[in-house]
């Protein structure tokens, strides 16, 4: 039997690690934003960094990223809540605890987290 509250816990943690984090990738998209507006920067020509639209791409790509493991941590508290936490969306066995302390938002058994039937 998995120890809900314990994971509960983990995953309040990392909610609340990520909705910290929310706030800076969107000053790093603002000022990336920012410098692109700017007519003396020539970062095409510029051999020393990186791109402004590399580091544009690379600020959204992390702020999609903390959304979506947003999601996946408040449909794992809803889960809680529900009473199916630790059961395969799949096929309905345990999630091995092992598991859930590596990916303590997953909704799947190790066999279906890779779509395998």
């Amino acid at each position: 039997m998995v120890d809900v509250e314990r994971f509960r816990i983990l995953l309040q943690e990392e909610r609340d690690r990520k909705l910290a984090l929310l706030p800076a990738l969107r000053g790093d998209i603002t000022s990336v934003n920012a410098a692109r507006r700017d007519p003396n920067v020539d970062d095409e020509h510029d051999p020393e960094g990186a791109t402004i639209a590399f580091e544009l791409s690379q600020a959204t790509a992390l702020l999609e990223q903390s959304r979506a493991g947003l999601a996946q941590i408040d449909a794992a508290l809803v889960r809680m809540d529900h009473g199916t936490y630790g059961i395969c969306e799949v096929c309905g066995a345990p999630i091995p605890e092992g598991r859930l302390e590596a990916r303590p938002a997953t909704p799947y058994c190790l066999q279906h987290a890779s779509g395998r039937p």
